[in-house]
């Protein structure tokens, strides 16, 4: 079985999307705690399909201008009809479709910044490691121009909760006197994620090394830390 497939959830759950949530799940775009419309109960198998269909559109080379209903159901094995059911367009799908491929980042621990940032880095580096979730991603940043409001969404729904994660634990850590009273914690997050974001995506240099996240966090605090 394949890692997306494995990845894929079963239906929705409440939570945030950024520290030990429901990040993988897939939503309906309707309202948390809403009642379900009457009919016939939602197939799990049919949310699989249509996911990991969207999925595969997305990482070829069409990218998101090769997404549609229509090829998503053909892909599928479905009716649009079962996909008009749980998503309302082909952005709200391909939406949940990146954010079922995303791990969740683990929730920080308190024990200290260095060691939550650590856990943080492994989980984003370990993140990029799967070839069919590069090319998703680089479809989505690569149309950037062309889909902006699909890009907007993308951040504000799947990529900037995942950043709140890393300001919580920086933030904690000035307030604990851990780190240096006049940190920019904006600058930190943009030098932490830039440097695993660059080096997953580096062409030709390699499997990043088990240790480098450490090796990144260790350079981030010896400018960062309380003095």
């Amino acid at each position: 079985m394949s890692q997306t497939r494995e990845r894929l959830p079963a239906q929705v759950a409440a939570g945030s999307p950024g520290a030990g949530g429901s990040e993988g799940s897939v939503s309906s775009g309707r309202p948390a705690g809403a009642a379900r419309p009457p009919g016939r109960p939602r197939s799990e198998r049919a949310d699989k399909a249509i996911v990991e269909a969207t999925v595969d559109l997305l990482a070829e080379e069409g990218g998101v201008a090769g997404v549609s209903i229509e090829a998503v159901a053909a892909r599928a094995g479905v009716g649009k009809t079962t996909i008009y059911r749980r998503w309302p367009n082909k952005e709200a799908l391909i939406i949940d479709a990146l954010a079922a491929l995303k791990e969740p980042f683990p929730a920080p621990v308190g024990a200290s910044v260095r060691e939550d940032l650590i856990a943080i880095a492994q989980a984003f580096v370990s993140n990029k490691t799967d070839k069919k979730r590069l090319d998703c991603y680089w479809s989505i940043m690569g149309g950037a121009e062309r889909y902006p409001e699909l890009m907007a969404r993308f951040t504000r729904e799947v990529i900037e909760p995942r950043r709140d994660v890393i300001r919580t634990v920086l933030r904690r850590g000035v307030t604990a006197g851990e780190l240096r009273p006049d940190l920019d914690v904006e600058t930190a997050l943009w030098l932490i994620m830039g440097a695993l974001a660059q080096r997953a995506r580096a062409f030709g240099a390699g499997p990043v090394p088990d240790d480098f996240a450490a090796r990144v966090v260790d350079a981030l605090m010896t400018g960062i830390a309380a003095r």
